[in-house]
């Protein structure tokens, strides 16, 4: 499976007044990875839009397994898990030095044409044709 990760240490502007990382931005420390991945890919959000569409997240589940604090240093990863008809993509958030598991989660997103606003059914083929190219290349971990 096509994978990418991405180091963050938690900084200040993202505890809480207890020194731990406010739930909100766990999703934004998906996004990264998500970004990071599909950049891996060759097909990032400037791609999607240049081929015509738009992939907003419809779904997004977190489990909060044990809290990040200030400084901690984590790896975030994020793997394709589907690509046929939905992305769909399943994160893990682990402190770096002991490998435990702080977060997990997943988001789904779909294909939406930018010219009509309308929803796609299949995986349009610019993805697509993406995900097959870098599997060819043995570039999923």
């Amino acid at each position: 499976m096509i994978s990418a990760s991405i180091e963050i240490t938690a900084p200040f502007f993202d505890v809480d007044s207890c020194h731990i990382v406010w739930h909100g931005h766990y999703v934004k420390y998906f996004e990264l990875a998500r970004c990071c991945l599909l950049d891996k890919i060759g097909y990032n959000y400037k791609h999607m839009a240049e081929s015509g569409y738009t992939f907003p997240v419809v779904d997004l589940q977190v489990k909060y397994v044990q809290s990040v604090k200030f400084m901690q240093t984590i790896v975030v990863q994020a793997r394709l898990q589907a690509w046929e008809n939905k992305l769909i993509i399943h994160y893990t958030i682990k402190d770096q030095s002991s490998g435990r598991t702080c977060t997990k989660g997943s988001t789904t997103q779909v294909a939406v044409a930018l010219e009509s606003g309308l929803l796609q059914f299949e995986t349009p083929a610019a993805l697509r044709d993406k995900v097959q190219r870098c599997l060819n290349a043995g570039t999923e971990t």
